[in-house]
């Protein structure tokens, strides 16, 4: 009677079998990662309402907040935030004027409106997120536009280009939210986070442009670099690059659009208006020198400030101890507003 077959004796009759559908699996792993990557820089992950969202939505006047529904021409859908007509305010907008106070403005009475802003969310946002921003900058005396960006929230499109073509789209919000709820569109301002940076750089390098001041927050200065930092960080040197590379090619099958193309910092050098870019000092996400290299990018003339949140990472630049609120708002209204 023979005796039975060993597991070396089965691995060494079948090594080469078993070594093609490994390396067959790792193929297909690969490629899967790839493809993900590329799909999902084009079309990110959809973030659902959230409880707090809905919170908002449902208790507006609690935060001193009048938030009004609209959807553009081309189907983007929009909220208009403006101060509660009764001039009450919520927590975050009673501690940002007491903030602005303390750095000498002379605040108009809660209710009232200096300005608009148009804010535009990051990557895998959506304009409900912008809320609580919304929150602070209404009680500062500024009506919030907010919208959500293509490929986020309920906007149809399907796809993002991180501002090559979305450059139009908050001028065009502004212009019909101006009309829809019979306001003057001046003056008016563009705040933009990550992506949403990127789209605001984008739109306030157009000729023509209605904006006055401009707030970049955790920005980048180029999508390939930061797209080959981040594969290098997680694939190591030999195969991040390539990986970001195969990423980019899905991209573009994607959109029809070069990440090459996706540079804010060209576009930044056509920027004529009063600049202000804050980025995080441990930003694992955007690297802290690609914000830098956005911010020296900005000709030399135009006026411009660079600020940097200690510690702060890509996702919790605004929920750290450093007042960036009230540095943003403080640069709105000392470009914007005439107090």
């Amino acid at each position: 009677m023979s005796p039975a077959p060993t597991s070396r004796s089965f691995f060494h009759r079948h090594w080469r079998r078993l070594t093609l559908l490994t390396a067959l699996a790792t193929t297909l792993t690969v490629c899967g990662i790839v493809l993900w990557s590329g799909w999902k820089l084009a079309s990110p992950t959809r973030r659902p309402l959230q409880d707090y969202h809905r919170e908002y939505l449902a208790h507006s006047a609690a935060h001193g907040l009048k938030i009004e529904p609209f959807t553009t021409a081309d189907g983007t859908p929009c909220l208009a935030c403006t101060p509660d007509p009764t001039g009450h305010l919520g927590e975050r907008g009673t501690k940002i004027r007491n903030q602005l106070a303390t750095r000498g403005f002379a605040l108009r009475s809660p209710g009232q409106i200096v300005g608009t802003l148009v804010l535009l969310h990051g990557r895998n946002g959506r304009k409900e997120d912008y809320l609580p921003i919304a929150e602070r900058f209404c009680a500062a005396g500024f009506r919030c536009l907010i919208p959500d960006l293509p490929a986020h929230g309920e906007h149809p499109t399907a796809t993002t280009t991180y501002g090559v073509r979305e450059a139009g789209l908050p001028a065009r919000v502004l212009a019909e939210a101006s009309l829809k709820f019979a306001f003057d569109p001046q003056p008016a301002g563009l705040m933009g986070m990550s992506m949403g940076g990127s789209v605001a750089v984008h739109a306030a390098a157009l000729p023509d442009a209605p904006w006055r001041a401009l707030v970049v927050i955790s920005s980048f200065d180029s999508l390939p670099a930061v797209m080959t930092g981040q594969a290098t960080r997680r694939a190591g040197r030999l195969l991040g690059p390539p990986w970001a590379a195969a990423a980019a090619a899905v991209f573009r099958l994607r959109t029809g659009l070069s990440v090459d193309a996706i540079r804010p910092d060209r576009q930044a050098a056509a920027i004529r208006i009063p600049t202000f870019i804050a980025h995080g000092t441990a930003d694992s996400i955007v690297p802290h020198d690609s914000g830098r290299s956005l911010f020296d990018s900005l000709p030399p003339a135009t006026t411009k400030q660079w600020t940097e949140v200690p510690g702060a990472d890509h996702h919790n630049v605004f929920i750290t101890d450093f007042p960036i609120y009230a540095d943003t708002a403080a640069w709105l209204l000392t470009h914007l507003a005439a107090l």
